[in-house]
Order: structure tokens, then C-alpha cells, then sequence
């Protein structure tokens, strides 16, 4: 394994073989050429009509909006913007390989999976940070948790998004190997590949450990909270379960795909290849799907374990039922889970003040 044929791994997506004089098995033809256009032609459905109904609803919701669905409507006009590419991923998996649709359309699918895999991972980790801030700190972080401060931090993320994708538009080509088309990466060198290595620390591996330490802390606070009253214990699975399925299905997502591509660099750069190019390559092609379909999955997390989100979407869809009940409480689980833990954290706060001025 050289540093060009790790270069094919330093990308969002990844690349099967471009060599078609290689052997490959046939249950692998089966899983790149078959497979895997399926798989993608039914996130491209999915996922489209998804983000789709999420940003309609929550654009056309009549009311005040809540500040997190600031993140979530530019969460899934990035998962949009990317799963307009899947078509051409679709016949380049067809066509083993194969890239038939120019040199313009590799570089700039390859960008916007780039810009959207950064943007993601960015306003996941804002949303997790809302919410730790909205539910621990209430009262203090009223005055960053502003309709303009998330603007101003949506629009940051999608400027420094678009600057992190510009190497993979500079170093994405069309390359022609025995007189066939192939949208690959040009040959890495140890700056790139170190550039890769901190990016892909600063980018993701930051962002997730932001993440699971976040909701770790809101977990932690609502195990002491309903321990303390010794009551809601329906409402604490409830709330612990939602948490877990957001961070589970980041982290399955996410988390294999971002392994393989560190392991890939760290090879590169060691020169001492621990890992062959075969093993890298099955890891990129199990675990590549994974990533894309994550753009398809989010609008059904927040459309399941959203009352807000739920709601806006059935009035959207069915506007005849605008006037049905669809629950007595208008809360949402963040709304409800802020004001009790905002009141069990003024009480603290009121006890400690009382013990101090006692003993003063």
C-alpha cells in the first residue's frame, strides 16, 4: 500500500476498485453494482422527501419558532443539498466504478459531500450544546441562546464548512486508467496527509467528543433530578432513551467511516503499513453507505421524538386538520425538561444562598 492508493481514502466518499483488471469476488460485484445502487436510490427517496417535509414545516409553522429548529432546518437543507448528488454515486456503483457524467460534476459532488459532511457534524454539536444549555444553564444562557446569535452561528458553519471542502474540490479529478473514467484523489503527500490527520481530529473527533459529553451531562442531570424527586420515572426513560437514540445513531453513522479513514492516514504517514489496502478498502465500502444514509435518518428521529417537530409536520401535510388535537400539552420534551430542571436549579440555588447567609 502506497500513498496513492491511500489518497483514495482521505475523501468523504470512498472509491471501489479502479483497476477493472482486478479480481474481485462475486459476492463483492454483487454488493458494489447491485447493492449499493439500491441502497442509495432509497436514501435519495427517503432522505429528499424527508428534508423536504421537515424544512416546509417548519418554515410555514404558523407561531414562534423554537431556537433549535433554526439548527434542525439547516441541518436538513445540508442533508438536501447533499442527497442531490446520490444519483451520480448511483450509476458510478452501477457502472463498477465508472465515472461517466464529466469532470465539473466529480469535483463538485465530491465538494458538497465534503461542505455537508463538515456542516452536519458542526450543527450536530451546536444542537447538543443548546440543549445542555438550555437544560442545565437556563438562566445564564439566556443571553446566548438568541434567535440572532443562531443565525450568526448557522452562517459561520456553512462559511467554515465551504472552507474545509475546498481541498477535496482542489484535489478531486477525473482520471482515466486504461482508457476509463474514474473520479478519484490525486496522489497524497505527508502534507496532505497531515492536513488530513488534523482536520479529521479538529472536524469530527473534537465535535463527537463535544457531543457525547453534552448529553452525558443532561443524562447525568436528569438521573439526580428524578432520583431526588423520586418521581416521573416514566418520563426519565423516556427522556434517557430519546438522548440515546440521537448520540447512537451519530456515533453509528459517523464513527466507522471516520475510523477507517484514520486508520488509512496514520498508515500513510507511519509508512509502515499495519493495515493492507484490502481491509481499509472493504472498511470504506461497508462503512461509506452508513455515512451517506445518515442524511435520510435525522427528519424521522426529530418527526418520532419531536412533538413539535411531529405536529408541524401532520399540519403541513394535512392543513384540513389544523384545528385536531393532537395532544393536550404543548411542550415539547426540551421545553418541559428546561422549565422542571430550571426549577430544581433555582431551588438549589436558593439553598445554598439561605446556608450561606445562616452561617454568615
Amino acid at each position: 500500500m502506497d500513498l496513492e492508493a491511500t489518497s483514495a481514502y482521505l475523501d468523504y466518499s470512498y472509491a471501489t476498485s479502479q483497476n477493472p483488471d482486478t479480481e474481485e469476488t462475486h459476492y463483492h460485484v454483487h454488493y458494489t453494482s447491485v447493492f449499493l445502487p439500491i441502497f442509495y436510490i432509497a436514501v435519495f427517496l427517503i432522505g429528499v422527501l424527508g428534508n423536504l417535509v421537515v424544512m416546509s414545516a417548519l418554515h410555514f409553522k404558523q407561531g414562534s419558532r423554537r431556537l433549535i429548529d433554526t439548527f434542525i432546518m439547516n441541518l436538513a437543507a445540508s442533508d438536501f443539498i447533499f442527497l442531490i448528488t446520490l444519483p451520480l454515486w448511483v450509476d458510478k456503483e452501477a457502472s463498477l466504478g465508472l465515472w461517466r457524467t464529466g469532470s465539473f460534476l466529480c469535483k463538485s459532488s465530491s465538494y458538497m459531500i465534503s461542505v455537508n459532511m463538515h456542516c452536519s457534524v458542526f450543527l450536530l454539536t451546536c444542537m447538543s450544546v443548546d440543549r445542555y444549555l438550555a437544560i442545565l444553564c437556563p438562566t445564564a444562557s439566556r443571553k446566548f441562546r438568541r434567535r440572532d446569535c443562531a443565525y450568526g452561528v448557522c452562517a459561520s458553519i456553512w462559511f467554515i464548512s465551504c472552507l474545509l471542502g475546498l481541498p477535496t474540490l482542489l484535489s478531486r479529478e477525473l482520471t482515466l486508467i486504461n482508457d476509463k473514467p474514474y473520479c478519484a484523489e490525486k496522489r497524497a503527500t505527508s502534507v496532505k496527509l497531515t492536513w488530513a490527520l488534523v482536520s479529521l481530529i479538529l472536524t469530527f473527533f473534537a465535535p463527537l467528543v463535544s457531543i457525547v459529553t453534552c448529553y452525558c451531562c443532561i443524562t447525568r442531570k436528569l438521573c439526580a433530578h428524578y432520583q431526588q424527586t423520586g418521581k416521573h420515572k416514566k418520563k426519565l426513560r423516556k427522556s434517557i432513551k430519546i438522548i440515546f437514540i440521537v448520540v447512537a445513531a451519530f456515533v453509528f453513522s459517523w464513527l466507522p467511516f471516520n475510523t477507517f479513514k484514520l486508520l488509512a492516514i496514520i498508515s500513510g504517514l507511519q509508512r509502515e503499513f499495519y493495515f493492507s489496502s484490502s481491509f481499509l478498502q472493504l472498511g470504506m465500502e461497508v462503512s461509506g453507505p452508513l455515512a451517506f444514509a445518515n442524511s435520510c435518518v435525522n427528519p424521522f428521529i426529530y418527526y418520532i421524538f419531536d412533538s413539535y417537530i411531529h405536529r408541524a409536520v401532520v399540519h403541513c401535510l394535512c392543513p384540513g386538520l389544523k384545528n385536531y388535537d393532537f395532544g393536550s400539552s404543548t411542550e415539547t420534551s426540551d421545553s418541559h425538561l428546561t422549565k422542571a430542571l430550571s426549577n430544581v436549579i433555582h431551588a438549589q440555588d436558593f439553598a445554598r444562598k439561605r446556608k450561606r447567609s445562616v452561617s454568615l
